[in-house]
């Protein structure tokens, strides 16, 4: 894919006399969104996982949000915080969007965070939510449609003690969400932590890691490796002979995204998360017969964080006819979350970050053959994230 491409989804008005005008006007009006991901390298899938779930609900609606036709522009940030900045900026200066949504990992929202929210364009994120911006830091600007990392690792820390793990290791890579679930897996769980792993991100060989996982003594291994990396990792793990002698626990690690390239490796592997593909509600139904309809694969939480993204725009649009000169009542709108999320129920924390229930996961095999996550039970209900009380906008 290039890294950048436009993707006119308006339909214009037809007509002999007034044909040209009304393409004038229609083009004059569409709304404008920039998305930042990734789509380069190992973790291209998930943010290609977020384009197909946005595009999804964009076709959906005849190429609009809200009764608003849209002009969406994809940029791929490389995986490189000066990358994503420059077309961060570019976005906001060159194409003048309404809203950019984005990113996948937490390090390169923080290279675009401040250049967006300075400049007054509402910074709409369809899975990085990382601690920085949850509590103190908070911004009006900015919302968050998947979660607080640190809540998906708190619900692990909930499971391990459920599941009566007495002695963890955990390990991650070394960068801001990162460190967001150890902390997060550490606030929560009961039992001792008997090393904490971080490796580079992007990292490719866990032979020394594995080597430490196999004489640490503990009895299962909390991991967060998205992409690639948890593709690795499983496999390896799993060829390491360490499935039959740990327990593994995760979050973003063997989900819809990796499980093509774990397949059986993963099987019955447990995580923790906000949705899965086979949750019982007519919107997740109607939403995951859809996407694999159309794009042939099992879609994961990216997409579906990404989806709810999309409908919250569109929420927010419809309910302010389309003006996005008035921040603070488009502000309120985005506030309102008045749309039906494929988790069920949805809300924003005062800090613009969801509340929603967190569920224990466990990877299963189709009938069909394919693979993907199921909810095994809901571990927590109307969770808020606990850096919600720090935020004073």
């Amino acid at each position: 894919m290039t890294s950048r491409w436009t993707r006119k989804l308006a339909g214009l008005a037809t007509g002999v006399a007034l044909g040209a005008l009304a393409t004038s006007a229609a083009l004059a009006e569409d709304i404008k969104i920039g998305m930042v991901v990734t789509l380069s390298g190992p973790p291209a899938a998930l943010g290609q996982q977020i384009v197909d779930g946005f595009q999804l609900a964009l076709e959906q609606n005849g190429g609009m949000l809200g009764g608003q036709p849209v002009d969406l522009i994809v940029e791929d940030d490389e995986l490189k915080p000066d990358v994503a900045l420059i077309k961060a900026r570019s976005l906001l200066e060159r194409d003048q969007v309404d809203f950019v949504v984005g990113t996948v990992f937490s390090n390169m929202l923080q290279a675009i965070f401040k250049p967006v929210v300075q400049s007054e364009t509402f910074l709409i994120s369809p899975n990085a939510g990382p601690s920085t911006f949850a509590g103190r830091n908070c911004n009006p600007y900015f919302f968050v449609t998947s979660y607080q990392n640190n809540q998906p690792a708190e619900v692990s820390g909930m499971i391990a003690n459920e599941e009566g793990f007495k002695n963890v290791i955990a390990m991650v890579p070394n960068y801001q969400a990162g460190r967001d679930n150890i902390e997060g897996f550490k606030q929560t769980f009961k039992g001792g932590v008997a090393d904490e792993m971080f490796t580079p991100l992007g990292h490719q060989d866990f032979s020394p890691e594995l080597a430490r996982i196999a004489t640490s003594g503990a009895d299962a291994l909390f991991t967060f490796m998205p992409g690639g990396m948890g593709v690795r990792l499983v496999r390896q793990f799993d060829a390491a002979g360490l499935s039959d002698k740990l327990k593994f626990l995760s979050v973003f690690t063997t989900d819809e995204s990796t499980l093509p390239g774990q397949q059986d490796a993963a099987l019955g592997f447990l995580s923790a998360g906000s949705w899965a593909p086979d949750m019982d509600n007519e919107a997740n139904k109607a939403f995951v017969a859809a996407f694999e309809e159309k794009y042939g694969y099992v879609p994961g939480s990216f997409a579906a964080q990404a989806y709810d993204a999309a409908q919250l725009i569109g929420s927010a649009l419809e309910r302010t006819a389309g003006n996005t000169e008035d921040k603070d009542a488009m502000r309120a709108a985005l506030e309102a979350a008045a749309f039906t999320s494929v988790r069920g129920e949805f809300s924003f924390s005062n800090n613009h970050y969801p509340i929603q229930d967190f569920h224990m996961l466990k990877v299963a095999k189709r009938e069909d053959g394919k693979f993907w996550t199921t909810v095994v039970k809901t571990v927590v209900e109307d969770y808020e994230d606990s850096f919600h009380q720090d935020c004073k906008m």
